[in-house]
């Protein structure tokens, strides 16, 4: 196969991943570029939230603006693609962590990690999951959420956030802090999530 005809094929793969990428995403989403100051204390629940780490092949370690971020976060729960199991040790030495494999995760990831998991806060049940199916729609991450009895479902998969609430339900995508999508156009990402017995408001933050 000649070279240009190759190219020609790389072009427009890299733009079909591109639309893809786009044919389901939340518009105008607010991101922050600090995270917000919050008073901890028993009425209120931080968590960090964080996938598609891809470590060590999209970045050598996660960004040490993660960690600052995370720095007084009660739990971080990581969506899949870690990559390496390491992600989990470094999350640890901040927090209790709460994660899952993703597609692109090896057999001794797959080893350790389920493919969904679930914690409460309160009486909110958040559901994880590396792929709810985001690119073809919400219908199937709906069926994931209703089966499982979720009030928040958080998921990866597509490097990029999303915030959207449906029926009740919150579905949460903190992006990727090492490799978003289309790069140059998404920027590196995590997200928060602030919980008290009354409500659960979303914040995404820039890395």
């Amino acid at each position: 196969m000649k070279a240009p005809l190759v190219m020609l094929i790389f072009i427009l793969i890299s733009i079909l991943i591109i639309m893809a990428s786009m044919i389901y995403v939340s518009p105008n989403i607010k991101t922050l570029k600090e995270p917000p100051k919050f008073n901890k204390s028993a009425y209120l629940k931080v968590i960090g939230v964080i996938s598609d780490t891809h470590i060590p092949k999209r970045s050598m370690e996660i960004p040490v603006k993660v960690f600052e971020i995370f720095k007084d976060v009660d739990l971080i729960i990581h969506a899949g693609d870690l990559v390496e199991i390491e992600v989990v040790r470094d999350l640890k030495k901040h927090a209790p962590v709460v994660a899952v494999y993703g597609n692109m995760d090896p057999y001794d990831v797959r080893e350790k990690l389920p493919g969904m998991e679930s914690v409460k806060i309160f009486d909110w049940k958040i559901g994880v999951v590396h792929d709810v199916g985001a690119l073809w729609g919400i219908k199937e991450m709906k069926k994931i959420a209703k089966e499982n009895d979720f009030d928040v479902l958080i998921f990866g998969h597509t490097h990029r956030p999303f915030v959207k609430e449906d029926e009740g339900i919150l579905f949460f995508n903190p992006g990727s802090p090492t490799n978003p999508l289309p790069p140059f156009i998404i920027k590196p990402s995590v997200g928060l999530l602030k919980i008290t017995k009354e409500k659960i408001e979303p914040i995404i933050i820039e890395t």
